[in-house]
């Protein structure tokens, strides 16, 4: 066992992704089967006690597909909501049932975006998951696909057990997919080898990522699991990526997958969903001297650094901040609505608290509310 990996095995709270194509059939439907072998190995990870599992588990669309008598996973958002809306249902039965085997209770915990990029509902997400794994219960962790618009939407469950991980301080993030690993090819052609560590975004340099998994029933890809990873090893968070089929091995430590180290140190605040998670819904763009303050100074944006506004946004979306060549320099939540930003322009905030009252005397964006976009 190498040293990097020997963190997979003194990892005390892991969170496991599984994707639809290890759990469903093609056609749709939960595979009894596949979902029994995948807790067999981690009510087994969790047995001794010093182990605590939350799973990101996909496969609610997938899973209603057959009941509502569809053929493959529609493209239209109510379809897919609707398809969410049954499957999800069978989906965490199948979990009670098998990890009842074992006596392990399931705890179902459904996230939208918007639930996690705000500073009260970030706070309540994470007392919930820690409460449920304080009282033996292993949380099922999925998209609130049923309710979630694109507007809202994580997109992707890898990027969501990605911010799952930071948002429970995992020591570890085990992705699981129909692929045993990354490879710098096609995996399916002759000559192709498995990349078993990467250190760094170098080591994925002139590496050809493929976007499509095999069984067509997720929205995924190695493109994705790829991201996910990189975004959890930022945070502080080592990654093994591997197929559903070696997910004994992988938790044990062994030589299977691609590990991704550590790039990154630990952070408990929730910036990193901010960063990722959230879908600006207008910007705001900054003259220099507040570009240099945001960036540069990590400030709260004020007022009189505003030199216009685009969009149609309320008071606590997300919005981003970009400088007047229009580059996006930062995210942040907004405290005012569009429609009263124009009035505030160039402004400083003792003028506006005089002119229009105390509630104007604050910044538009908090500097605990504003993350710095890397370049």
């Amino acid at each position: 066992m190498t040293v990097a990996r020997q963190y997979v095995t003194e990892a005390r709270r892991i969170v496991v992704k599984v994707g639809s194509s290890s759990l469903t059939t093609a056609s749709g439907g939960i595979d009894a089967d596949r979902v029994d072998a995948l807790v067999d190995v981690l009510a087994k990870v969790r047995s001794g006690g010093e182990k605590e599992v939350l799973l990101v588990s996909s496969g609610a669309i997938a899973a209603g597909l057959a009941p509502l008598g569809l053929a493959r996973r529609p493209k239209d958002l109510a379809r897919q909501q609707a398809a969410a809306s049954v499957g999800q249902g069978l989906l965490v039965a199948r979990y009670t049932a098998s990890f009842a085997r074992y006596g392990v209770r399931v705890g179902q915990v459904l996230l939208t975006a918007d639930d996690t990029s705000r500073r009260a509902h970030y706070r309540n997400a994470y007392r919930t998951l820690d409460q449920l794994l304080a009282m033996g219960a292993l949380p099922v962790i999925n998209e609130n696909d049923t309710v979630a618009t694109d507007e809202i939407r994580f997109g992707d469950n890898d990027r969501l057990a990605a911010l799952v991980a930071h948002l429970v301080r995992a020591d570890l993030l085990v992705l699981l997919s129909d692929v045993d690993g990354l490879y710098d090819g096609d995996p399916s052609k002759p000559g192709t080898s498995r990349i078993a560590e990467v250190r760094g975004p170098e080591d994925l340099a002139g590496v050809e990522i493929g976007s499509a998994g095999k069984a067509g029933v997720g929205t995924g890809g190695m493109v994705t699991k790829v991201e996910a990873a990189r975004i959890a090893a930022a945070a502080g968070v080592p990654v093994v990526l591997t197929s559903a089929s070696r997910a004994a091995d992988a938790l044990a430590g062994r030589d299977t997958g691609t590990y991704f180290r550590r790039t990154g140190r630990r952070s408990a605040d929730r910036l990193l969903w901010l960063a990722h998670a959230s879908t600006p819904q207008g910007a705001l763009v900054l003259d220099d001297g507040a570009v240099r303050a945001v960036v540069d100074g990590r400030k709260s944006l004020l007022p009189a650094g505003i030199a216009a506004v685009e969009g149609e946004f309320g008071a606590g979306d997300p919005v981003e901040l970009r400088d007047t060549s229009g580059r996006a320099v930062a995210r942040g939540l907004v405290n005012f609505d569009a429609k009263e930003i124009p009035q505030l322009l160039g402004r400083s905030t003792r003028e506006l608290a005089k002119e229009l009252g105390p509630a104007y005397e604050r910044e538009v964006v908090h500097r605990d509310d504003l993350v710095v976009l890397q370049p």
